[in-house]
């Protein structure tokens, strides 16, 4: 058992060693990947037919090629100065991942809701990369810089704020506590009460059933069949569906409990089709599962491939060789609650994450935010990634190298080097866009572009 005092003492030396100053610098180095290059580099192993429909989602924007381009950031960051605090990290923390979903307890939570790139890392990569993400939005929609930088650094003090909390309230209560419309409300978001309102009236619609309804038919035979809506979702060979099927027959053994596998062979599977989802994933196969239960029940299961996490090269490997398992216990480690059905399985000898498929998930587009809203958003996802990080790495050391020595203007000077940071970023990020908008223009790189 390590003295609380001490703890914190410990993070107070370390920010002696990395001073908060060191974050707010960004020149690119020499030797950078080129940003046209990394994109043609990051489509090896992907779905061939799918790779255009990525490129074309990836030039939309700034902030769509951001979403995209987590390992360009890694290799930026690889070299910047750190705390040399480690954690599980999400990897790919822009504003966008992060949002409403279903507990156990069928309350709706909000947490950091991707993984894919998910290891132990420096937190501070994440913290980087969610100002940032800030910064383009706020751009995007037309802002101000300076607003811009408000809600960055916005961002970093609610943070450091949390984390504050963390670190004085009793270990197992830090440990127990959830981000929903209570503790939301904590971070005053006035401004954004009618948007959360919103998406979480959307939220509770959006289950299984709903799926079923939007996407599939009625047949005779199996209940429910997915209808076709190429490129984005589309039928598979028999062959494949058998591979598919399998590989969640052994997830079901391997990963579930009694319990739950119990509950999972009620339910009799009604048809399996390819679904592209997200953007950094396109091109990854991935699979949606129609399950029927009773009646009109129904489960739709997703089985997604699991790639390496891009920031591997730069943050060093996991304890674990298999990706699904990686992102499995990433996201465990980071979230508070889980899904229930959430575990891993390789197909044809691919690893694959399983977990339900859109289980009452929201989420708010911080491009369509106004400034006064994105101000709000930044600041309550601050508070949500400081709780996520604090689940591997003790909020009590964080909390001291933050904030430093009681009374110091170091918190401050910390909240202006990360805004600093992304505001230099957000530059880099709106120049590699440019470089991929004109490789496909120049016809170096495919892209498809669909309405929506």
């Amino acid at each position: 058992m390590t003295d609380p005092a001490a703890l914190r003492a410990k993070g107070v030396e370390l920010r002696v060693a990395t001073p908060s100053a060191a974050f707010g610098a960004y020149a690119p180095r020499a030797g950078r990947p080129d940003p046209v290059e990394f994109v043609e580099r990051t489509n090896a192993g992907r779905v061939d037919d799918l790779i255009a429909l990525r490129v074309g989602r990836m030039a939309a924007s700034p902030f769509a090629f951001l979403r995209g381009s987590a390992g360009l950031m890694a290799a930026d960051l690889a070299d910047s100065p750190t705390s040399g605090v480690t954690a599980w990290i999400c990897g790919d923390a822009h504003a966008s991942n992060f949002g409403l979903y279903a507990s156990p307890e069928r309350r709706l939570v909000m947490d950091v809701n991707d993984f894919d790139e998910t290891l132990i890392g420096p937190w501070e990569w994440d913290l980087k990369r969610l100002a940032t993400s800030i910064v383009v939005a706020a751009r995007e929609t037309g802002g101000r810089d300076a607003d811009a930088v408000t809600a960055a650094a916005d961002c970093a003090r609610t943070y450091r704020a949390a984390l504050r909390e963390l670190a004085a309230l009793p270990v197992l209560d830090a440990y127990y506590l959830t981000t929903d419309k209570k503790t939301v409300s904590h971070f005053d978001t006035d401004d954004l009460g009618e948007v959360f309102k919103r998406v979480g009236k959307k939220a509770r619609r959006n289950t299984s059933r709903r799926v079923v309804e939007k996407f599939a038919e009625p047949t005779e035979h199996t209940g429910w069949r997915f209808v076709a809506d190429p490129p984005v979702l589309t039928r598979i060979d028999d062959a494949t569906a058998r591979a598919v099927l399998d590989g969640v027959e052994d997830y079901a053994q391997r990963c579930l409990d009694d319990e739950l596998r119990q509950l999972l062979s009620r339910y009799a599977v009604a048809d399996i089709a390819h679904r592209v989802v997200g953007l950094g994933s396109v091109g990854r196969r991935s699979y949606v599962m129609l399950l029927h239960g009773n009646g009109d029940d129904s489960l739709v299961l997703q089985v997604k491939e699991a790639g390496p996490s891009a920031l591997a090269p730069f943050a060093g490997a996991t304890p674990y060789a298999h990706d699904g398992e990686r992102i499995v216990h990433g996201q465990r480690w980071m979230q508070t609650v889980s899904d229930i059905f959430l575990g891993w399985t390789t197909i044809e000898g691919r690893p694959y994450l399983v977990r339900q498929f859109r289980d009452m998930k929201g989420s708010i587009d911080p491009v369509l935010l106004e400034p006064h809203q994105l101000d709000d958003y930044a600041r309550v996802v601050g508070a949500v990634l400081a709780r996520a990080h604090a689940q591997s790495a003790d909020p009590r050391i964080l909390a001291g190298y933050c904030d430093g020595a009681r009374g110091s203007e170091h918190g401050e000077r910390f909240d202006r080097g990360m805004a600093a940071f992304a505001l230099a970023y957000a530059d880099q990020v709106e120049a590699d866009h440019a470089a991929l908008v004109g490789a496909v223009r120049g016809g170096r790189l495919p892209a498809l572009f669909l309405d929506g």
